[in-house]
C-alpha cells in the first residue's frame, strides 16, 4: 500500500456499508494520520443464531490505532453510530465530532458501555469547520434525512476537497424546517470537488423521494377514522415521523403512551434539543391505559421490524405485561421492512390480525417514505458538486453499479469512477483514482456475552441444521471401558434404528481405545519430572495424552455418524478416567486434568 515515492497520497478505505445495507464505517488516511467517518452496526440474518448485532472487522484500525486522530459522525442512526461503543473497547478515539442529537444518543451508549472516558464528544452546528489533524479539517453541511440533525461533510485534505454525502434525500418541506444547504454544496462545486462519495441506497428508484410531510395526510385520515385505540410503530430514530405522530395525537385529542426504551430515549433527547415540540401533558404513563377511554389513546411503540424483543412483537405474541390487543384496535406499521426482516414483520402482522386488530401496513398506504434520495436526488447531488472523481457508497452491489452509470451519463468519465467493496483501498491524487490494495474487511458477530468467533458460529449452525450427539465414556488407566458409553441424541433425525446406532457408537469407542490407547500413553520424561517434582512417585501412574485420545475417538465417531445418518450433527465426546494420576499431554505439552471434555 505504499505509493513508491516521497509524497503521501490520500487513501479512502470503507470497512462497512458496501455491497450491503448497514455498518457504515469509512477510514480516511493521509501519511500517518487517520480520521474515521461513522462506525455503524448491522442486524443479523436468520442463520446468525443468537447474534444481536453485526460489526465490521476493525483489525486494520487496531493495528493502526496510533494514527487515529478523531472521528466525524454524520447523523444518529444505528447503522452509523451503533458500533462506536464496541470499537472504543479496542482502541481510543481522541475526539468524536457530530450533530447534537447524534452526540446525545451516542453519549448514552458510551456511558452504558463504560467507555465514555476513552474519547471526547463534541457537538457541531451547520457550517461548522472542525480541525481533526494537520491534514484533515471537516465542514458540516446540513442535509435532510429521516432523522433530525443530519449532515453531509466536506473533508478538506492536502489533495483537495472530498464530499461525503452521508445518508440523504432532498426534502424541500422538512418537518423541522431545517433545509438542505444546497447553496454550500454548490459553492464547493464551483471551487472544485476532488471526489464525491454519495449514498446509493435508492439508485434503482426513479424520480424523487417524497417529502416526509407526504405521510401526514394519510396518517391523519387513519387516526381520524379509528374508533378504538391507535397503536403506531415506526423506527425510534425517525424523529420527523415521531414528531408528525405526536402532532396528530394532539390534533385528535389522544393521549400518547410511549412504549420501548429506545423510543423513550430518542423522544427525550429530541424534545430537549427542540426537534420535537409538544406539551408535557400529551404523554401518559403505561399504567394510565386502564383509566383512559380507548378512543383517547395513542400508543407509540418500537417493533416495526419484527425484532424479537421489541414491544410490538411481544404485544403480538400476548407476552407484553401491560398491553393486550383488543377488538377495534387500529395498528399502524409506519415503516417498510428492512431486507431480511420481511418474514418477521408479516408474522407479527398476522398475529395481530388474528387477535382482532385492524392492521394498516404496506407501501401503497402512503404511511412511510424513504429517508434516501432516489435517482433525481442523486443526479442533483452530482450536478451541484461537479466532482472530478466519483465513488458510489452505502448500498448493495447493483445499487453501486447503477449509481456509477448515472454519474457516467452526467459526464463523469468511467476511468474517474470506481465501484468498490469493503476493505478496498482507494488511492487519490490530484489527477488519479484507483484501487491499490485491500485490508481485512470481514464481520464481527456479537451476542450478549461479547464477540462470537467463527468456530462457535459454525457449531451453532451445525446444531440448528443437524442437532447434536453426545457420547460420554469412562475408562480406567489401562484404556478399558468401565461401563457402556452414555449416548444422547438431541434434534437428530434418523431412519436408522437408534439402538443399532448406539451399538455401533459403543463399538467404535471400544475399538479406538483398544487400538490407539498405547500410542497415547507416554513414559514420564525428564522434563515432566522437572515440572512436577523429581521426587514424585510415578510407579502407579500412567501419563496419557487424554486430549489426543479424545480427539481421535471424536473424529472416528464423526465419520461413523455422518456415514450412518447421511447428515452432520455436532458430535461431542466426553472422556472420564476412573482414577486421578498426574497426567501431561504429550502432544500439547501442557498439564491435563483427570477429566477431559469437548
Amino acid at each position: 500500500m505504499s505509493n513508491n515515492g516521497s509524497k503521501p497520497t490520500l487513501k479512502i478505505i470503507p470497512l462497512g456499508g458496501l455491497h450491503e445495507i448497514g455498518k457504515n464505517t469509512c477510514v480516511f488516511e493521509y501519511g500517518d494520520e487517520i480520521i474515521l467517518l461513522d462506525a455503524g452496526l448491522a442486524f443479523p440474518t436468520d442463520e446468525m443464531h443468537g447474534i444481536n448485532i453485526v460489526l465490521p472487522d476493525v483489525s486494520y484500525l487496531r493495528e493502526n490505532r496510533h494514527k487515529i486522530k478523531g472521528m466525524i459522525v454524520t447523523h444518529g442512526h444505528e447503522d452509523h453510530i451503533g458500533g462506536i461503543s464496541y470499537h472504543l473497547k479496542q482502541f481510543d478515539i481522541p475526539v468524536i465530532y457530530g450533530p447534537r442529537l447524534a452526540i446525545a444518543l451516542l453519549g448514552d451508549k458510551l456511558e452504558e458501555a463504560g467507555v465514555l472516558e476513552r474519547t471526547t464528544l463534541k457537538t457541531v452546528l451547520p457550517r461548522d469547520l472542525v480541525h481533526l489533524s494537520q491534514s484533515f479539517f471537516v465542514e458540516y453541511i446540513r442535509n435532510t434525512h429521516s432523522i433530525a440533525d443530519s449532515f453531509s461533510v466536506a473533508i478538506h485534505t492536502p489533495m483537495g476537497v472530498v464530499i461525503h454525502t452521508g445518508d440523504f434525500k432532498i426534502d424541500h418541506t422538512p418537518v423541522d424546517g431545517e433545509y438542505f444547504d444546497l447553496q454550500k454544496l454548490a459553492e464547493h462545486g464551483e471551487k472544485g470537488v476532488l471526489c464525491l462519495l454519495s449514498d446509493s441506497t435508492n439508485a434503482e428508484v426513479p424520480g424523487h423521494t417524497p417529502s416526509e410531510q407526504s405521510v401526514y395526510p394519510n396518517l391523519d385520515r387513519i387516526i381520524a377514522e379509528a374508533t378504538g385505540r391507535v397503536m403506531v410503530t415506526t423506527f425510534a430514530s425517525s424523529v420527523h415521523r415521531v414528531n408528525i405522530i405526536l402532532q396528530l395525537a394532539q390534533k385528535h385529542q389522544r393521549k400518547v403512551v410511549v412504549v420501548g426504551r429506545s423510543m423513550l430515549n430518542v423522544i427525550a433527547h429530541a424534545r430537549n434539543l427542540g426537534y420535537i415540540k409538544c406539551p408535557d401533558d400529551l404523554f401518559e404513563p403505561l399504567r394510565a391505559l386502564n383509566r383512559l377511554p380507548d378512543e383517547k389513546i395513542l400508543i407509540l411503540t418500537t417493533g416495526s421490524q419484527g425484532e424479537p424483543l421489541a414491544a410490538m412483537t411481544r404485544i403480538s405474541k400476548g407476552e407484553h405485561q401491560h398491553i393486550k390487543v383488543k377488538q377495534g384496535d387500529t395498528i399502524v406499521f409506519s415503516a417498510n421492512p428492512i431486507p431480511g426482516n420481511t418474514i418477521a414483520v408479516v408474522n407479527t402482522i398476522d398475529r395481530l390480525m388474528m387477535q382482532g386488530a385492524k392492521v394498516v401496513y404496506g407501501r401503497d398506504k402512503g404511511i412511510h417514505v424513504s429517508g434516501h434520495g432516489a435517482q433525481e436526488d442523486q443526479k442533483l447531488m452530482l450536478a451541484l458538486t461537479k466532482p472530478k472523481f466519483f465513488v458510489p457508497v452505502h448500498g448493495e452491489h447493483r445499487m453501486l453499479v447503477k449509481h456509477a452509470q448515472m454519474a457516467h451519463s452526467m459526464g463523469i468519465p468511467k476511468e474517474n469512477t470506481v465501484v468498490i467493496d469493503n476493505g478496498d483501498v482507494i488511492e487519490l491524487t490530484t489527477d488519479s483514482i484507483g484501487i491499490v490494495g485491500q485490508v481485512p474487511s470481514g464481520i464481527e458477530l456479537v451476542d450478549r456475552a461479547g464477540i462470537v468467533h467463527d468456530h462457535v458460529m459454525r457449531e451453532r449452525q451445525q446444531l440448528a441444521e443437524d442437532g447434536v450427539v453426545t457420547v460420554a465414556a469412562a475408562v480406567d488407566w489401562s484404556g478399558k471401558l468401565v461401563a457402556q458409553p452414555a449416548i444422547h441424541f438431541r434434534g437428530v433425525v434418523t431412519s436408522v434404528e437408534l439402538s443399532l446406532l448406539e451399538q455401533l457408537i459403543a463399538r467404535t469407542v471400544e475399538k479406538t481405545l483398544s487400538d490407539r490407547w498405547s500410542e497415547f500413553s507416554q513414559n514420564v520424561d525428564e522434563e515432566m519430572k522437572v515440572e512436577v517434582g523429581a521426587d514424585t512417585d510415578f510407579s502407579n501412574q500412567s501419563p496419557v495424552d487424554l486430549t489426543g485420545i479424545r480427539i481421535e475417538i471424536e473424529s472416528s465417531l464423526q465419520r461413523l455418524i455422518k456415514r450412518e445418518l447421511q447428515s452432520s450433527p455436532l458430535v461431542v465426546f466426553l472422556l472420564q478416567t476412573s482414577e486421578q494420576p498426574i497426567v501431561r499431554s504429550a502432544r500439547r505439552r501442557k498439564r491435563s486434568t483427570a477429566s477431559v471434555a469437548s
